[in-house]
C-alpha cells in the first residue's frame, strides 16, 4: 500500500518531448488571445483586413516589396544563422542573444527607413536591451535551454 502512495511522487521526463512543453502552452495561449481579439473586435478589424487583402493581390494601394521580402529574408537568416551559431556556443543561449540583437536592429532599420540620430540611438538601445532581457529571463531565471 505504501508503494502506491510513493509512486505518486515519481516524476518521469520524456526528454524527446520535454522541450516542446512551453512552446505548446504559449501557442495555445496566443491562439486563444487571437480568437478573443477576432471575436470582440471583428467589426473594427474587418475593413482593414479587406483592404490588406486587396493590397496583397495588387488591386488597391501600393505593395511595399522591400519591407515584405526584407522581413522574409531577415527572418529566414535569423533562424538559419542561429542554428549555425549554436554550434559555436552549444547550450549557452549566446547564439539566441547575438542573433536576436542583430535581428531586432536590422528589422527596425528596415521599417524605420532613414532614422534620425535620436531614432538610431533608440533602435540600438532597443536592439540591445530587449533581447538581453528575454535571454536573461529565459536562460538564467527559468533555465530554459536556448539555441
Amino acid at each position: 500500500m505504501e508503494s502506491q502512495w510513493l509512486s505518486l511522487l515519481d516524476v518521469t521526463i520524456d526528454f524527446d518531448q520535454s522541450h516542446l512543453f512551453f512552446p505548446r502552452i504559449v501557442t495555445w495561449i496566443l491562439g486563444a488571445l487571437l480568437a478573443s481579439i477576432l471575436i470582440t473586435r471583428y467589426r473594427l478589424l474587418a475593413p482593414g483586413l479587406k483592404r490588406a487583402g486587396r493590397v496583397l493581390v495588387g488591386r488597391e494601394g501600393e505593395f511595399d516589396h522591400r519591407r515584405f521580402f526584407g522581413t522574409l529574408a531577415l527572418t529566414t537568416a535569423y533562424f538559419y544563422l542561429m542554428g549555425v551559431l549554436s554550434d559555436v556556443f552549444p547550450n549557452t543561449g549566446y547564439s539566441f542573444l547575438i542573433m536576436s540583437v542583430l535581428f531586432v536592429f536590422l528589422l527596425s532599420l528596415l521599417y524605420v527607413g532613414r532614422p534620425t540620430r535620436r531614432q538610431f540611438v533608440i533602435l540600438v538601445l532597443n536592439a540591445l536591451i530587449a533581447p538581453a532581457l528575454a535571454w536573461y529571463v529565459l536562460a538564467q531565471l527559468f533555465r530554459i535551454t536556448l539555441p
